[in-house]
């Protein structure tokens, strides 16, 4: 994890008390969501899903329903290991054309999201799923954010690909990384794209005993 804050929509992202005393864990391994919470001020234990709790993309899925399911199931996946903990899980998809675009399979995969994606306007939605552990509650939802991407010059495509900035990132690439060819639309959520919708997430903490379902 960096030390530093990289980027400026590192500074002042917004917190909230937790509603409950539990430790709050975050279900991922991703760095990107691990500096989102530490930048914010938070303190957590990292402790990732396992790989299966993720479920692949099926036919008819749509990227809200999707993100949200596989946030809820990672969620699901570390909150069974704990007697208490505010476990928090997230997903993140890119939606374009009535596709999901989830991390590319290799070089080829990414090359061929990003010429899709190339000079059109697209959204990314990040599931976040909060579950209390003691309380036995849980909010599920999927946040969007509209995307611009300019269209992209084939030297251009060449140095992502061979940056290898595209790994493991759904859309084949990462806001945070600078791309100067990517712009939010309207007052969209940066740190949404980035993994973990930040202000949405002080809501959920702010009022989760009154929004909150059962188990």
């Amino acid at each position: 994890m960096s030390s530093e804050n990289e980027l400026p929509l590192m500074n002042g992202l917004p917190r909230a008390d937790l509603p409950t005393d539990e430790p709050l864990v975050l279900a991922s391994g991703s760095p990107r969501r691990a500096e989102l919470l530490k930048s914010a001020g938070y303190q957590f234990r990292i402790d990732p899903a396992s790989d299966n709790a993720e479920c692949g993309i099926c036919s008819g899925d749509a990227a809200p329903e999707f993100s949200a399911r596989n946030a809820f199931r990672k969620a699901e996946d570390v909150a069974g290991r704990y007697e208490s903990a505010l476990v928090i899980g997230a997903d993140t998809v890119a939606w374009c054309n009535g596709q999901i675009l989830g991390k590319p399979r290799d070089v080829d995969h990414a090359e061929s999201i990003l010429r899709m994606l190339s000079g059109r306007s697209h959204d990314v939605y990040t599931g976040i799923c909060v579950w209390s552990v003691k309380l036995g509650k849980v909010v599920v939802e999927a946040v969007r954010t509209e995307l611009q991407m300019l269209a992209i010059s084939d030297a251009m495509l060449e140095e992502h690909l061979d940056s290898m900035r595209w790994e493991g990132k759904a859309g084949a690439f990462g806001f945070q990384d600078g791309n100067d060819w990517l712009k939010i639309t309207g007052d969209g959520s940066a740190s949404n794209v980035v993994g973990l919708p930040m202000e949405r997430l002080k809501e959920i903490l702010e009022k989760f005993d009154s929004i909150a379902d059962p188990l």
